[in-house]
């Protein structure tokens, strides 16, 4: 494992300020064929006033006896507006059964968090970690030839994925001035707009029976993040506002189908009862003679 490249991970960890869980967990990544999740305590870990973060290796408890794992890491917390400001903390432990995860429990103070600009950016903390897996005891969780690591590619000043190059060079054909006034030029967060930008325009291809209303709602506020960064996208706005015009006209149809079906089962209801038979026996018919009556004394 001496050639393998450096991995990083970016964690974006939303409405931050209003986070009520103790702590919290980043979706899983691989590195060097082995698992890892972020470990998160946005209020501190034994540490009151601290933002504690930590490297771990995922699902831990279920690997053979045994293993163990040497790591060099490092973490960023990003600051948005200065890649000076921004906070890195870096360690080289041996994770095993009794030490899955190793970080920082002071790894910057809630003080400084919220008070220096840059950090929290429309409630959004942005953190990277780098994973340069050393040495392996035991088996991996995946092999290295079904994980490799990729590698981003620039496009326009945007770092971006192999899978995501079309999709970009598409947007800036038809939009060449799309990005010409985007403020924020720190590369983590460039590249976190342009996830979300290429996540609005997906929805845009979706027919409006997969997107439900708080989605529409959802990417209005993405939009709406997007243009106060500087994005020229007024030709999606108006894209947006035909989705939820097709969604509320679908919405509306689709009640009137219901209505309409329930009608139809009503009068379905009615053909069936005129259609049956009448009965000899119906107590109902006073004129029937088969009637039985009570005599009178």
């Amino acid at each position: 494992m001496g050639n393998q490249p450096d991995k990083k991970f970016t964690w974006v960890i939303k409405n931050f300020s209003s986070l009520q869980s103790e702590k919290i967990y980043s979706d899983q990544f691989v590195v060097g064929g082995c698992k890892w999740r972020l470990l998160a305590f946005p209020k501190g870990n034994d540490k009151a006033n601290h933002f504690s973060l930590y490297l771990v290796v995922a699902d831990y408890n279920i690997l053979p006896i045994g293993w163990r794992r040497h790591v060099k890491a490092s973490f960023t917390i990003v600051n948005q507006f200065s890649d000076k400001l921004s906070q890195l903390g870096e360690t080289q432990p041996w994770f095993d059964r009794k030490s899955p995860d190793w970080g920082f429990t002071e790894m910057i103070a809630l003080t400084e968090l919220k008070a220096r600009k840059g950090f929290l950016v429309n409630d959004e903390l942005i953190i990277v970690v780098k994973v340069y897996v050393l040495e392996v005891v035991g088996k991996l969780d995946v092999s290295e030839e079904s994980s490799p690591v990729i590698e981003t590619i620039d496009v326009k000043g945007f770092q971006v994925f192999p899978s995501q190059v079309e999709s970009v060079n598409r947007l800036f054909e038809r939009h060449q001035d799309i990005a010409s006034k985007l403020r924020p030029k720190n590369p983590f967060m460039k590249t976190a707009y342009m996830n979300l930008l290429l996540g609005l325009t997906r929805t845009m291809c979706q027919s409006p029976q997969e997107v439900s209303k708080d989605d529409i709602a959802e990417q209005y506020a993405a939009l709406a993040y997007l243009k106060e960064a500087g994005f020229k996208l007024d030709w999606l706005e108006k894209k947006l506002d035909k989705v939820k015009e097709k969604k509320e006209k679908e919405e509306a149809l689709k009640e009137k189908c219901s209505d309409l079906e329930a009608q139809m089962k009503k009068v379905k209801a009615e053909l069936l009862a005129a259609r049956a038979p009448l009965s000899l026996y119906d107590d109902d018919d006073d004129e029937s003679p088969f009637k039985f009556k009570k005599m009178k004394r």
